[in-house]
């Protein structure tokens, strides 16, 4: 059997796709990989098609030890790889012979690693995706000691060379447009502008900020709001003025009012956002009241 056990977890290891699209309609979010762009980079390296199942790691620490021969590629924030305790680096293709062990650090930066295995990680799916969802539970257990993750059959093509890893910065600007709800706050664009920070309570589910509490206008004030449906990047703000971005594992509808939307492209930037993250949030329209 084509295989990897699990040695050591780390903080959080979650098997992920590219997740489960198009079952909002049931209540089911998107899910998968949080950083889309670094779990395809890291199938590629291996020989999979990009929306094969890795492994996202939260803050690394994960060890797995091969039943067979394969090839792996680490990816996301540059960071520390072993095999069996020798460094072969991340971004590139790494074979590993049956009983080796691999092991992968914390990252400088960022906070979330993708692993990538040739023939991908072969566990049954639900709705049509291998992915974990932590809001509803749907898709694979968080990975723990003594897991062992069947693989699929490799490609013979072989996959990339090397890649150069990005940076997470320490702070960032996110472009964002007007949601559904703009005209409930009082001069939006510029509260949210102002600098945020990233606090430990974000996961999965969603970027929660701290800084200057945003305040609705005054006919919105204490206003409540029928759930309404929700996108992956949405910043909604709850009644104490605190915005959270919504991640993956968002829920599929929500309450509270949402007050713009981030852009696609800047997503992979959040899923890398530790807590401590300065961030601003900038718009190129000036169509933020209606």
């Amino acid at each position: 059997m084509r295989a990897l056990e699990v040695v050591r977890p780390g903080p959080l290891a979650l098997v992920q796709d590219l997740g489960r699209p198009g079952y909002a309609h049931l209540g089911v979010p998107p899910s998968g990989a949080l950083d889309v762009p670094a779990l395809r980079l890291a199938n590629r390296l291996v020989g999979n098609d990009e929306d094969a199942a890795g492994v996202e790691c939260l803050f690394g620490g994960l060890e797995l030890r091969a039943t067979t021969s394969c090839t792996i590629a680490v990816t996301g924030p540059a960071v520390e790889v072993e095999v069996d305790g020798r460094a072969v680096g991340s971004h590139a293709p790494v074979w590993l012979a049956a009983g080796q062990a691999l092991a992968i650090g914390a990252p400088a930066t960022g906070l979330r690693c993708y692993l990538a295995v040739s023939g991908g990680i072969a566990i049954d799916a639900e709705l049509g995706s291998r992915s974990r969802d932590v809001l509803s539970g749907i898709g694979p257990a968080p990975l723990k000691t003594g897991d062992v993750l069947p693989l699929g059959t490799p490609s013979p093509l072989g996959g990339a060379d090397v890649v150069l890893p990005t940076v997470a910065p320490a702070s960032l600007v996110v472009p964002i447009d007007p949601g559904p709800r703009a005209h409930w706050f009082e001069d939006l664009a510029a509260g949210l502008a102002k600098t945020w920070r990233v606090t430990a309570e974000s996961n999965r589910v969603g970027l929660r900020l701290d800084g200057p509490a945003l305040t609705r206008e005054g006919e919105h004030a204490g206003r409540e709001l029928p759930s309404e449906g929700l996108l992956t990047g949405a910043v909604q703000v709850p009644p104490n003025g605190l915005p959270v971005v919504f991640l993956a594992d968002h829920p599929t509808t929500g309450g509270y009012p949402v007050a713009a939307v981030v852009r696609r492209a800047s997503l992979p930037a959040l899923a890398q956002a530790r807590p401590g993250t300065l961030l601003r949030f900038h718009s190129s329209t000036r169509v933020w009241n209606r």
